[in-house]
């Protein structure tokens, strides 16, 4: 059974719904147990990142979080559950993250000669580049395109975590892996085929 983490931030029930049209069963929570005996936990995040760590420290979510990584059983975060597994973020202000993965989360900063032409946010189809093998990209084509909706980006402390890059202006880091943690800034679950391929990939995991 597939736990998707309910803190109040993001659309949860388009998750649970990609998972169950893959065949994975789902259920959204932020009950402590039920968290602790799944199979698989999905941290996935739409706002602001300050918001949605606060949301996760009052619903006293942090320890099950670090205990099921700690554990070992596959983890998933998506767009800010990305961003949240990192040290700290840069978006209004300062503010600490889960400090799971060492590195920061920054804005696309445009200037004349960088980003000119380009929108941020970043919204919409982009291909992704694939820099460490995973097996949530299994069956996955070659600069397979997922759906993207961001202005802030990881930046990882050490590059033995990126799994995939994607062109925007420059590449930014699209993707991490680092043993049972696989973490996108895209989202899988508005990705059609390649997208719910990799939540397909992700629920048979063991």
């Amino acid at each position: 059974m597939i736990a998707i983490i309910d803190y109040d931030m993001g659309n949860l029930r388009s998750v649970q719904k990609a998972f169950e049209a893959v065949g994975h069963r789902a259920v959204i929570t932020r009950q402590r147990q039920v968290i602790a005996d799944a199979s698989h936990v999905v941290l996935p995040g739409v706002g602001a990142f300050a918001d949605c760590m606060r949301n996760l420290e009052s619903y006293d979510l942090i320890d099950p979080i670090t205990q099921s990584i700690a554990s070992g059983k596959p983890f998933l975060g998506i767009c800010l559950g990305l961003q949240l597994l990192f040290t700290e973020s840069e978006e209004f202000g300062s503010h600490k993250g889960l400090n799971v993965i060492p590195g920061r989360v920054v804005r696309f900063q445009r200037t004349e000669n960088h980003l000119a032409g380009l929108k941020i946010p970043h919204m919409g189809w982009n291909a992704i580049d694939v820099r460490k093998p995973s097996r949530l990209l299994a069956g996955l084509s070659d600069a397979c395109h997922m759906y993207f909706v961001h202005s802030y980006y990881v930046v990882p402390a050490h590059d033995d975590v990126v799994c995939t890059v994607t062109d925007y202006g420059d590449p930014f880091v699209s993707s991490i892996a680092r043993d049972n943690i696989f973490a996108c800034q895209f989202h899988p679950e508005k990705s059609q085929t390649g997208g719910l391929q990799m939540l397909r990939n992700f629920g048979g995991l063991s």
